[in-house]
């Protein structure tokens, strides 16, 4: 066979590079089809994937050489071990490095998270901050390393959704397409971290998206396979925690246990909430206060870590040995309670310092322990009807989990996959419905959805609360007829003006409060045309306008959840 002369050849390669350029032209211009759309979603689930595998090995890696540990599974037992300045100084040292990273790389000092990825997609077409978000990734390994008590899930998410965010700006991809390549990547991130497909698309859809959609779920369920083929070429097809006692649930007599578990992990959930929230208001007091640099918080965090993990080894990281020991019976009812209020007041001082990672593992962890807590009581008080205890940690911990998040659908199916026990569906399910029910009534929905309402970005009610906060009034507004002028003077030396750069949740209540048509928008000019400073009217919004352009952002958002 005669072979190709280098010039041939050479052609060839620059047909084929002509016809990439051409193809990419397209898909940034056209936006990508169908076929392209599941490419895209099953490569970024491969990234989300080995970034969420990075994160964990990572993590794992650099807290066995911090602590000299042969085996961070079993962390908690060797530290019990080391000298008590040990345990002081790594997380004090740890929180000093976070707090320089966030105080150069952030404006607020504050680490990304969940609530930004919703955010995200509910505000800014499915992308998230690059420059924050990879500094946030950074203070949040090192935290989860030092002694820092969260979880990894939170950052892995965020981190995932970086990875989409830079292909939704490659590809100039709008705002549903970025949404739909945010929710791949979050369902990659969390298949990858636990080795849970289905319960990773469902996250995905349950908690960020926020709504399901068909045509959405396939090129999620793409990826999040996808990340869980990462998960398992790295630690095989095995679950999470391998519970060794098995148990019968007595269904009819033992279910309402079940119900009373699942009130109790709501109030739990409730109380782990609101004493974030508290640790975090009170750290602002003390900073703002005694003048405390903003870096030097994420320290002053570690020290206290440092204090507690003297005596309570066990709320160093994720917290993977002692969940399996609850999970497995093996504490006993004192410590069950101690450690879960230990670990409650670890997390609440970890997150009110600022010092990064998530709260999905320490849920799992404080749930597993009052499910166990619970358990050795009923299983003590009506032995001839109850099934093991372990049983009620099993559900405890999903229970505590799903409150928290707000997600019982995915973290029903996350505590199942985690396990791999399908036995007492029913009684995780009972735990689950009931500690969500109570628990979004003490906070708004959930814990990340509480987190932007405290940020005043209302989206815990729906699209229809936060839309009106994304439409600019500069984008709606006409311009000023001549008939106009007189009357919109008027309403300008009355002080009633809307600026080019507010919203409409400002701009509608005005128009009810005052029965007007139309509203004077201006822009604050240091001169007018007379030197003399006052309001420049640039345009009017219009009551019917304002009002026409909600309503399109409603059809939107309804036609994108139901196509």
């Amino acid at each position: 066979m005669a072979r190709q002369s280098p010039s041939v050849l050479a052609g060839h390669l620059v047909e084929v590079w002509a016809r990439m350029k051409t193809a990419r032209q397209s898909l940034v211009r056209r936006g990508p089809s169908q076929f392209q759309f599941w490419l895209i979603a099953l490569v970024i689930g491969v990234l989300a994937g080995f970034a969420a595998l990075a994160f964990r090995t990572g993590i794992a890696t650099l807290q066995g050489w911090v602590y000299g540990a042969d085996d961070v599974d079993l962390l908690h037992s060797f530290a019990a071990t080391l000298p008590w300045y040990i345990l002081l100084l790594v997380p004090v040292l740890g929180g000093l490095v976070v707090g320089l990273i966030l105080h150069r790389f952030t404006e607020d000092a504050r680490v990304r998270s969940v609530a930004d990825v919703i955010e995200g997609a509910a505000l800014r077409e499915g992308r998230v901050e690059l420059r924050q978000g990879m500094a946030s990734a950074v203070a949040s390994f090192l935290t989860l390393s030092t002694g820092g008590s969260s979880g990894r899930e939170g950052p892995v998410v965020h981190l995932a959704g970086m990875i989409s965010t830079w292909v939704s700006e490659k590809i100039r991809a709008d705002g549903i397409s970025g949404r739909d390549l945010l929710g791949c990547a979050v369902a990659a991130a969390v298949s990858a971290s636990f080795n849970a497909p289905i319960a990773g698309a469902l996250f995905a859809m349950e908690v960020v998206l926020r709504h399901f959609s068909v045509n959405t779920f396939a090129p999620i369920v793409v990826a999040s396979v996808a990340g869980t083929v990462i998960n398992r070429l790295q630690y095989g097809d095995v679950t999470e925690f391998v519970l060794n006692t098995p148990g019968a649930l007595q269904f009819y007599v033992e279910l309402p246990a079940f119900l009373l578990l699942g009130l109790i992990c709501g109030l739990v959930a409730g109380l782990l909430m609101h004493s974030i929230f508290l640790a975090d208001r009170l750290a602002t007091w003390v900073q703002t206060t005694l003048h405390v640099p903003r870096w030097l918080r994420p320290a002053v965090a570690g020290f206290l870590l440092g204090l507690i993990a003297i005596w309570f080894p066990h709320i160093i990281g994720v917290g993977y040995e002692t969940t399996v020991l609850a999970l497995s019976g093996q504490l006993l009812l004192g410590q069950a309670i101690i450690f879960a209020l230990v670990k409650a007041a670890a997390v609440s001082v970890t997150m009110g310092g600022r010092m990064g990672g998530g709260v999905f593992s320490p849920s799992l962890m404080v749930g597993a322990l009052t499910g166990l807590a619970f358990g050795l009581i009923a299983t003590a008080i009506l032995p001839d009807v109850s099934g093991t205890h372990t049983l009620y940690a099993f559900a405890g911990m999903g229970a505590v989990a799903a409150a928290v998040l707000g997600a019982p659908i995915s973290t029903t199916l996350i505590v199942f996959e985690l396990t791999g026990d399908w036995q007492i569906g029913l009684a995780v399910m009972v735990s689950v419905s009931m500690s969500t029910a109570l628990a979004s009534r003490l906070v708004d929905r959930s814990f990340f959805l509480t987190q932007l309402e405290r940020r005043n970005l209302r989206c815990a009610a729906g699209p229809q609360s936060y839309l009106l906060g994304t439409l600019l009034v500069g984008k709606v507004m006409r311009p000023l007829a001549a008939e106009e002028e007189e009357a919109a003077a008027e309403l300008v030396a009355d002080g009633i003006v809307l600026s080019h750069d507010a919203t409409l949740e400002a701009a509608l209540p005005m128009f009810d409060r005052e029965d007007l048509d139309f509203v004077p928008v201006v822009a604050q000019s240091d001169a007018v045309e007379n030197d003399a400073p006052g309001p420049q009217i640039v345009g009017v919004l219009r009551h019917l306008d304002a009002l026409k352009a909600y309503n399109s952002a409603l059809v939107a958002v309804s036609a994108e959840e139901h196509r």
